[in-house]
């Protein structure tokens, strides 16, 4: 755990270091959980949304965007179920007076076990060699069923006692379990209790007849109450989809990990609207394509698994996560849900308006199913950058930092060099710079020497370093160096733009 821990502080301090993620407000001593992407954050997050929407929209002939507005009529949270229904069972520790969420307590302690198993199956690994058999292994080795059994089991009581509102249960569960205030190791807790997560605000100049409104905490609602505007206006048949990306606020009670979980949040949604009967059926389409989506960033195909929920929430009749390995270990990084009719539904029936499809080849209206894909941009940005941020030894016994975000989505595609300041090479690198800037993101650098700048471009992400040097004036080429392997190559300035292009365009990354 202590390595886990030190990686992440790593991930934190280098985000900062080098313009990626600022703490919210700093000089005035910051907001908790609320964090501003700098200069290269900026980037590297508008990166990441433009391969999500490229791979979405521009993709699928059947899918479209929006942008709906932050602001919605309220009478949109009453039917979503957000105002009756949307809190998380919290926990106060007695002594520290920390605030926990309950359940994030109880499936740190199970993700605990789960790591201890792993543990005993990697010992035996490498012990038994080529002949290691791990299915029987996990079936019959008695440490690894106790830790998976007892894992399950918590898992099952925890959902089981969410699901009957039972929270006495969790209380009790927490106390069974032994689990302790991660700050200080106090088992001093109070009963669990729940709270509502939307931000209130208000709309209109007086007090006396201002509209209570609500900061959005998701971005569906806004998709479900144009699903009419979109579909009549689009022509658009079923099944269809429109996704959206924007921010969220939720006023949560923070888990003290970075930006995986804030108050303020950009999420990148799709509704995908399909025949009652067939959504089962576009599930696991959606479970497939979108894996398929992620493991194309080459982040490590063995940093994601599935996890079907127990507990399901009240408009679904099947939800998965794509859980990723962060620095502090699986967590949720996308979900996918059938969200059956619940939400068009419940909107015809707050607002008296008619939301359904005439289906010309069945010749009948119906409400729409729902299969939603929701992931979180800041979390997705947590899981390129912490997975890139590596530490290599070199072969002359150097060492580098070097972050190896994948070339699609790294900030700046290229830098360029001149050798020297001097005898016209930093007009003929300004003069690429020029050139190339029409269609990627480069940078100029002259400062320090080669080495240095080359190792400041590595800790930075950037896949290519360009050189310009004294043969270059006569032979129109420039050395180009690859971020990751540290291999260099003569070539032709004319040659530059096809070269970076290969690597960095989506087409190559999701073709």
């Amino acid at each position: 755990m202590a390595n886990q821990d030190d990686k992440f502080k790593k991930v934190i301090a280098h985000a900062k270091e080098y313009g990626y993620i600022f703490g919210s407000s700093e000089i005035y001593d910051g907001l908790s959980a609320v964090y501003d992407y700098g200069q290269n954050g900026v980037e590297l997050k508008k990166n990441i949304r433009d391969y999500w929407w490229k791979s979405m929209v521009y993709m699928h002939q059947n899918i479209v965007g929006l942008d709906a507005s932050i602001f919605m009529h309220p009478t949109t949270w009453k039917a979503s179920g957000h105002v009756d229904a949307f809190s998380d069972p919290l926990i106060d520790n007695k002594d520290s007076k920390k605030r926990y969420r309950a359940d994030v307590l109880v499936e740190d302690y199970a993700e605990k076990l789960n790591i201890k198993a792993e543990k005993e199956i990697t010992k035996a690994k490498k012990r038994f060699g080529e002949t290691f058999d791990e299915a029987q292994f996990k079936a019959t080795n008695p440490r690894v069923v106790k830790y998976l059994t007892q894992k399950e089991e918590v898992l099952q009581r925890l959902a089981k006692s969410l699901g009957d509102e039972n929270l006495a249960d969790v209380k009790a569960l927490i106390e069974e379990l032994g689990i302790a205030d991660p700050d200080t190791g106090s088992k001093n807790w109070t009963d669990v209790r729940q709270f509502n997560l939307m931000f209130g605000t208000k709309l209109g100049a007086s007090a006396q007849t201002a509209t209570d409104l609500y900061l959005r905490p998701e971005t569906a609602q806004g998709i479900f109450v144009n699903f009419l505007n979109v579909q009549k206006t689009g022509r658009m048949k079923i099944p269809f989809g429109i996704a959206q990306t924007g921010k969220a606020f939720r006023n949560e009670i923070v888990a003290r990990q970075f930006i995986f979980r804030m108050r303020e949040f950009e999420q990148m949604e799709m509704q995908f609207f399909v025949r009652p009967g067939e959504e089962m059926k576009w599930y696991e389409y959606w479970k497939e394509t979108r894996l398929k989506w992620h493991t194309s960033l080459g982040l490590g195909d063995e940093n994601y698994r599935f996890h079907d929920h127990d507990k399901l929430a009240h408009y679904a009749n099947a939800a998965a996560d794509i859980e990723f390995n962060f620095p502090f270990g699986f967590k949720e990084l996308e979900g996918i849900h059938s969200r059956t009719d619940f939400d068009l539904k419940a909107h015809e029936e707050f607002s008296g308006k008619k939301l359904q499809f005439f289906d010309p080849e069945l010749k009948e209206s119906y409400v729409p199913y729902v299969v939603e894909t929701s992931l979180g941009l800041d979390r997705m940005f947590l899981a390129v950058f912490a997975t890139a941020l590596q530490e290599e030894q070199l072969e002359d016994g150097s060492s580098r930092v070097v972050l190896k975000l994948p070339a699609v989505v790294a900030p700046v595609k290229a830098a360029i060099f001149p050798l020297v300041k001097k005898d016209g090479l930093p007009e003929i690198a300004a003069q690429i710079v020029d050139t190339l800037k029409w269609k990627f993101n480069v940078v100029y650098d002259e400062k320090d020497a080669i080495g240095r700048r080359y190792r400041r471009q590595d800790a930075n992400g950037t896949p290519f370093c360009i050189t310009v040097d004294h043969d270059t004036i006569t032979d129109q080429s420039v050395t180009i160096r690859d971020r990751d392997t540290m291999e260099q190559k003569r070539v032709p300035i004319a040659s530059l733009a096809t070269l970076i292009a290969e690597k960095t365009d989506a087409e190559h990354w999701l073709g």
